[in-house]
């Protein structure tokens, strides 16, 4: 979705297609800046169907969405050593 997009404007778009309970648009936190996407929370499995459908590769703005269904968050795997070639040791 476009940068410049406010809660209000998600809201009201995705409100086409039934109750929306939450809107969250994710925002860098170095920046401040919108990240490009973001979360819709619909009041029914049945509209959220629906604000696919109507959403999913239309245009908003002058971007085309992918909408769907959000998936858990995947565990990542560790970091590695921070970067010295060598294994961390703890404090003493």
């Amino acid at each position: 979705m476009p940068y410049s997009t406010t809660d209000d404007a998600l809201k009201s778009a995705f409100a086409q297609a039934g109750t929306v309970e939450t809107v969250n648009i994710i925002i860098d936190r170095m920046s401040g800046r919108s990240k490009g996407f973001g979360f819709v929370e619909m009041s029914t499995d049945e509209e959220a169907q629906k604000a696919i459908d109507m959403w999913n590769g239309k245009d908003f703005e002058g971007r085309n969405l992918t909408v769907n269904i959000a998936k858990p968050m995947e565990e990542r795997a560790p970091r590695g050593n921070g970067g010295f070639g060598r294994p961390r040791r703890p404090m003493q």
